[in-house]
């Protein structure tokens, strides 16, 4: 047997260290990069801060050129939420139902073809679905949208006073739930297909139903993934920008009724108002523009602490 001492191991310690910086430098890239990102809204966004003062986080009009000037993003902020959540609601159940038939119950040919049908979705372009939703999809959901207002108008969310429908939150967020909805599912599944055989196999000798399985065996060991997957989709939804701007009347006010026609988001108010406006226009929309990036990152950071005490708790 060769003596251990005679191989030499130098080459492959200098390979170990030019991989290692190499690595080290690209990380210390990407941290730099969001470094100076962050610097250069928060440098183009102080002069509409400052201009507005506090009004910035509560004023609900846009007016940032006028004189004086009259802008803010509690609108925007309430429209972004209201349209990311409400399409999560929709589209995660799905997601996560696809994903649990491809990977449970379906046959591996079905299954794949079933993944590589919704993974299409993924690669249309926003204004198509933007397009889709504003010719085709915001006619059509009328009648669904009055359903809804005159058997559940007892909730403040389905009330709809004026009896107008068309261009809503409610179908902005139908559209996002379907550009959200191959994130979820995408991910969930490959994350369902990584539970271990042998847990679904002692489950099964123990007597388990399919379902008994899933709700004891899959779900309980891929929840720090799926929640991952959710927040993929969250950031999705919360930065889309021209597929909302064409389904939704642009207005800002605030308020719980999502059949009614007008809201905005910070994304879709970015587009559409960044031609034509002037200095104190432009830095007002880099700053609501830092808001969106300061939620996304204030999203990720609660979903990581969530995944690692999920981690923590299935040890």
């Amino acid at each position: 047997m060769p003596d251990a001492r005679a191989i030499p191991t130098g080459g492959t310690q200098t390979g170990d260290r030019v991989f290692q910086g190499i690595t080290t430098a690209v990380a210390l890239a990407v941290v730099l990069v969001l470094l100076a990102m962050t610097a250069f809204l928060v440098v183009r966004a102080w002069p509409a801060v400052r201009t507005a003062g506090g009004d910035f986080f509560t004023e609900r009009q846009w007016f940032p050129d006028a004189e004086p000037a009259r802008f803010g993003i509690a609108a925007l902020v309430w429209g972004t939420l209201v349209s990311s959540v409400l399409a999560l609601a929709v589209a995660v159940p799905v997601a996560i139902g696809s994903a649990l038939y491809v990977t449970e119950y379906a046959r591996a040919a079905v299954g794949r073809w079933i993944g590589y049908l919704i993974d299409v979705l993924a690669a249309v372009p926003s204004v198509v679905y933007g397009l889709w939703g504003l010719l085709f999809l915001v006619p059509r959901m009328v009648p669904a949208q009055r359903f809804l207002a005159q058997h559940f108008g007892f909730i403040p969310l389905f009330d709809n006073p004026d009896g107008a429908y068309g261009k809503s939150v409610f179908a902005a967020s139908v559209v996002l739930a379907l550009m959200v909805l191959p994130i979820v599912a995408a991910v969930s599944r490959e994350v369902f297909r990584q539970v271990p055989g042998d847990l679904r196999e002692a489950a099964l000798a123990l007597g388990a139903t399919r379902w008994e399985v899933i709700r004891t065996a899959v779900l309980p060991s891929s929840r720090s993934g799926v929640v991952g997957a959710v927040i993929l989709g969250l950031g999705r939804a919360l930065g889309e920008t021209i597929a909302v701007a064409l389904v939704l009347a642009a207005t800002f006010d605030v308020n719980l009724h999502i059949l009614r026609p007008g809201g905005n988001t910070i994304a879709a108010n970015v587009a559409t108002k960044f031609g034509e406006a002037g200095d104190v226009g432009r830095s007002a929309l880099i700053a609501s523009g830092l808001v969106l990036f300061a939620i996304t990152l204030a999203a990720t950071v609660a979903a990581r602490g969530v995944i690692r005490r999920t981690a923590a708790a299935a040890r």
